[in-house]
């Protein structure tokens, strides 16, 4: 069985090159102990450099919750939904191995199994530890992963560590009860429900308690916090300050997404932008330490970041594989893959010290909006993308910022184009850009873009050598002459 974009494969983001990424973007970053190095730098949530090569799967092995947010409705069966606590089936702890073993067999950069869900993992402590078992016993390459909100991770830290989860991910929102109150609907703790500040202090009191010991025991930790507009937005930087000091390596501000039948769609709350996410980002001072590359995965999300390949792997289709999973091989190709990242950096330290800006007074950052479907290169004719790769260019090199998924402009040939405010609502989410860098564009949506004062440039190859072709061009007022 073989997948089309499987195996894809991307460049890299290093320290040295003028690309700033991530936290770990490789070898050559400071302050990291060689040990974290060796953790991060094939972990596509933990490495903005690694989600271009390194593929993730989670397996939803745990539908039962402790907690209530008020933003959550977890809704099955639904292959067009992409968001937290979404799968379309469950699987034992069984079909879960038999599931890493057949998509670990045909996609071998696959590096992370994960379980995030549908509930919290840690409600669910019996399959999700039985789970991550059998997988170190059956895949001991794979990294194993853990996502919870944080009530029951106290706990559950010593078996965390025996079973090398060396990578969990916690979901805080508020460091502030008076915040939190207002973010979940109820606790459950002990056999009683809690609600309001009661629940909200309980709740942070254990989180906080579980970070401590995670440090202790040398486990990495991710932090997610669900930026809701009027509510969190500017306690965001709080709560970046305060994971921080207490050992996160890592703090991803996520937008909210408006659930169908949630507390917040009934309350009539908006959905986060990405300027709310930009602005919360910038007040967290946080840096190379925010994670910027976030797709806010299903429960049972399979291939890198950025693409789904979950419906190729049902129960129905991963029970007739027959799973050919060769950790020699795997080991190969991942090698393979770490020689790669080692050659792009430095071909695009050379392109970066090559970098002529004339006249750096009136050189401006500027944002750029990249089509791409993926291996970290421009690919896409505009009228096909899907997710915009969102870049800003300065006199001191690149920056990546984050990705933004748009609806794209044509859904056939024949459609391209149609549907009522299709190129407004596209212009809305790259708006702050001030160039979109794309294979290939129709005169409509090119002259509609222009007249928003967005131009377009087209261009085909790695990601940063376009842009640093384009900061040739811009600071040669070069834009738009180019043949």
């Amino acid at each position: 069985m073989t997948l089309k974009g499987c195996e894809r494969v991307g460049s890299s983001v290093s320290a040295t090159c003028g690309v700033e990424g991530s936290a770990s973007r490789g070898r050559s970053v400071e302050g990291l102990s060689e040990s974290i190095i060796e953790k991060v730098k094939r972990h596509p949530c933990y490495s903005e450099e690694a989600h271009h090569f390194f593929a993730r799967m989670h397996v939803a092995v745990a539908p039962a919750c402790n907690i209530q947010c008020k933003y959550c409705n977890r809704k099955y069966d639904c292959m067009n939904e992409s968001r937290p606590g979404v799968t379309s089936e469950l699987l034992t702890p069984e079909e879960a191995t038999q599931k890493v073993l057949a998509v670990g067999s045909v996609i071998r950069n696959t590096t992370v199994v994960g379980i995030a869900g549908p509930g919290d993992p840690l409600a669910n402590p019996r399959q999700t530890f039985r789970t991550f078992e059998l997988i170190r016993q059956a895949a001991p390459d794979m990294k194993l992963c853990l996502s919870t909100n944080g009530l029951a991770l106290p706990d559950h830290v010593d078996t965390i560590r025996e079973l090398g989860i060396d990578h969990v991910t916690i979901t805080i929102n508020a460091v502030d009860p008076e915040v939190g109150q207002h973010i979940y609907r109820y606790v459950t703790w002990q056999g009683k429900l809690l609600t309001g500040i009661e629940a909200a202090r309980l709740l942070l009191e254990r989180q906080m308690e579980g970070m401590r010991e995670l440090v202790k025991a040398g486990i990495l930790i991710k932090v997610n916090s669900v930026l809701i507009p009027g509510l969190n937005d500017v306690h965001m930087a709080d709560i970046s300050a305060e994971v921080r000091k207490r050992g996160a390596f890592l703090h991803n501000i996520m937008p909210l997404i408006i659930a169908d039948g949630s507390d917040f769609q009934k309350e009539g709350r908006r959905a986060a932008l990405p300027e709310d996410v930009a602005a919360a980002q910038e007040r967290s001072g946080a840096g190379d330490r925010l994670m910027r590359h976030c797709r806010q995965c299903r429960a049972d999300a399979v291939g890198l970041l950025g693409e789904d390949l979950s419906g190729e792997f049902t129960k129905e289709k991963f029970r007739q594989m027959s799973a050919q999973y060769d950790p020699e091989q795997r080991k190969k190709l991942h090698m393979e893959l770490d020689r790669r990242i080692e050659r792009m950096s430095a071909a695009r330290r050379a392109a970066a010290a090559n970098l002529r800006i004339s006249r750096t007074d009136e050189f401006l950052p500027f944002r750029v909006a990249v089509s791409t479907s993926g291996g970290n290169k421009v690919n896409l004719h505009f009228g096909h993308t899907k997710e915009f790769q969102i870049y800003e260019v300065s006199p001191t090199g690149l920056k990546f910022l984050t990705a933004r998924k748009v609806g794209n402009y044509c859904s056939g040939i024949e459609t391209c184009g149609e549907g009522e405010g299709r190129i407004d609502e596209i212009a809305r989410m790259i708006a702050d850009c001030r160039y979109v860098l794309c294979t290939r564009i129709g005169p409509g949506p090119k002259s509609a873009l222009e007249e928003m004062g967005i131009q377009v440039v087209t261009g085909y190859g790695p990601v940063e050598q376009e842009l640093f072709r384009l900061a040739d061009l811009h600071a040669q007022d070069q834009v738009g002459i180019e043949a």
